[in-house]
């Protein structure tokens, strides 16, 4: 069972919900909806309620990666079991109203995203991080894609890379991307970062890059998707929405955490490169960092330089 630890599978079938068939739609919804009742229930029990037969049954827990139905039990018993669990979802489960108070707004949306952070931490297949960072650490060329919220992870990977001296390049206009995909070939590597993974720009530039042989990699909170299906790696990250934050506006936090995985397993694959570009860097800035001053030291500092951005103002002017 690759990349599915059992504190995710409720999470997971919330996010898988909308892309199933009716039947195992039908299957998901009767074990979302009472996940300890599930986990009593036997096989036929849970067919009956769901309208399906257990063939079904067993269908629907094959597409979440387990063998069957006495294996997802077991997953979400224990996972519907734990007190943080439940804390959590008696949070989440309540919608944010406009005159709640900030203390309880900042607990769900507290909850929300360190329930997305844990389940992107469970989702991620190592191996296939291993392997992205191995080809990052030797690649000619390294081209980072997204758009929207997806477009901040991307370049915040992109900054992370620059800085322990990785070649690399996040587009945001979706020309530049296609044309610069164009540009790489084997031993480059594309990695393009999209939510739905349906966004038709991010596809298209994958697309490209692995028509020219450069491995492509895909960072998106759904493994069956058409992007997912184009490229050579997924890593499935997930996302938990609260009112007032879509998923695609809730993303961003699980696709980070793949994001800060990626740039320090290239980090110890480069370590003796990363410590130097770490220390020319902090000395190329360390000119422009405040020293611990007494305070009239500081404030003298600051009034100086207020008067030097102050613009000169010819005397005729202000006459």
């Amino acid at each position: 069972m690759k990349g599915i630890v059992v504190q995710g599978v409720i999470g997971r079938m919330r996010m898988e919900l909308p892309n199933l068939p009716d039947a195992l739609q039908r299957v998901a919804e009767q074990i979302l909806e009472d996940p300890a009742l599930a986990a009593q229930a036997s096989i036929v029990d849970l067919a009956e309620r769901a309208g399906t037969s257990t063939a079904t049954v067993t269908r629907f827990c094959r597409v979440l990666g387990f063998k069957g139905y006495a294996a997802l039990r077991v997953a979400i018993a224990t996972e519907s079991g734990r007190e943080a669990q439940a804390r959590w979802e008696t949070d989440i489960d309540r919608e944010i109203e406009p005159g709640d108070p900030m203390d309880r707004v900042l607990g769900v949306i507290a909850s929300a995203d360190a329930r997305a952070i844990q389940e992107t931490a469970a989702r991620l297949d190592l191996t296939q991080v291993s392997r992205v960072a191995e080809a990052i650490a030797g690649a000619n060329r390294v081209e980072l894609f997204g758009l929207g919220s997806s477009g901040t992870a991307a370049r915040e990977l992109a900054f992370r890379l620059e800085r322990i001296r990785v070649p690399c390049w996040h587009r945001e206009d979706a020309h530049k991307a296609l044309t610069n995909a164009a540009l790489l070939g084997p031993g480059d590597v594309a990695i393009g970062l999209s939510h739905s993974g349906r966004t038709r720009e991010v596809i298209e530039v994958l697309a490209e890059a692995a028509d020219q042989g450069a491995l492509t990699v895909a960072v998106t909170s759904f493994d069956k998707s058409p992007l997912a299906e184009a490229v050579d790696v997924v890593l499935t990250t997930a996302v938990h929405e609260t009112t007032f934050r879509l998923a695609a506006l809730s993303a961003l936090h699980g696709q980070l955490v793949a994001a800060d995985l990626i740039y320090v397993a290239v980090a110890q694959r480069t370590y003796a490169r990363t410590t130097e570009a770490f220390e020319v860097t902090a000395r190329a800035v360390q000119a422009h960092r405040l020293h611990d001053e007494p305070t009239s030291h500081r404030r003298r500092a600051a009034r100086e330089a207020a008067d030097l951005a102050r613009p000169v103002v010819p005397r005729s002017a202000a006459d």
